[in-house]
């Protein structure tokens, strides 16, 4: 019983005499929740590539990517990162140059990353919503039943970014070589140069997902 008596009070005679900041070094270094050692003695380190650069270019506390692929999904996109920013705005006292925020044209909501100018032109060709059927313009750059107040012009006024998927934009730029008689790259130039501002287009949009969190960007997706 004594030599029990003994040990306890060796152990608080140790930890008395060690530092606060020794005591919370070892406290996290050992914890369950130290992701960054985790990550440290792992070893891993991701692979940077310059047609990802631009991610790291965007200023900000904060890095979200709103991912959307469905024509609702794009719609919700907007919705939503609209909705972060202002929040942060609202209740935290934040600015939305606090943010880094990326909102990602996909698969079927693609064509929400072409400005109204190609709309207006090649509406019936890059239109994947069925239930429109002779479009004229992006219907996210107006305040409409189906954008409500929340458009691009207003993300762009936000600083928001846009990652246009590049695989979906050739398959775009297909139907329109195929209605027009122009050739597909000739096509595809028209889409690159008709993009949203602060439009950058990336190899694939699943691809630029899964690179962003490799920048550090909190991922959300939208349905």
């Amino acid at each position: 019983m004594e030599d029990n008596e003994e040990k306890v009070v060796g152990r608080r005679t140790l930890l008395t005499n060690m530092s606060v900041a020794t005591v919370a070094g070892i406290a996290a270094a050992t914890g369950s929740g130290s992701a960054q050692a985790q990550q440290s003695s792992s070893g891993f380190q991701p692979a940077r590539h310059s047609k990802d650069s631009w991610f790291n270019e965007l200023q900000g506390q904060h890095r979200v990517f709103v991912d959307s692929s469905t024509v609702a999904g794009g719609g919700s996109a907007i919705r939503f990162a609209n909705n972060i920013i202002v929040s942060h705005m609202e209740e935290y006292d934040g600015k939305a140059s606090d943010y880094a925020m990326v909102v990602c044209f996909r698969h079927a909501s693609t064509p929400y990353g072409f400005g109204n100018a190609l709309w207006e032109k090649y509406g019936e060709f890059i239109n994947r919503d069925p239930s429109v059927s002779a479009p004229s313009s992006n219907p996210m750059y107006a305040s409409n039943s189906y954008s409500g107040s929340n458009t691009i012009p207003k993300l762009l006024d936000l600083g928001v970014h846009f990652a246009i998927c590049q695989r979906a934009s050739r398959r775009a730029a297909i139907n329109i070589s195929k209605g027009t008689g122009m050739s597909i790259d000739e096509a595809f130039a028209l889409l690159v140069d008709g993009a949203v501002p602060n439009g950058h287009f990336v190899a694939a949009g699943v691809l630029a997902a899964t690179r962003s969190q490799e920048y550090g960007y909190s991922l959300l997706y939208a349905e």
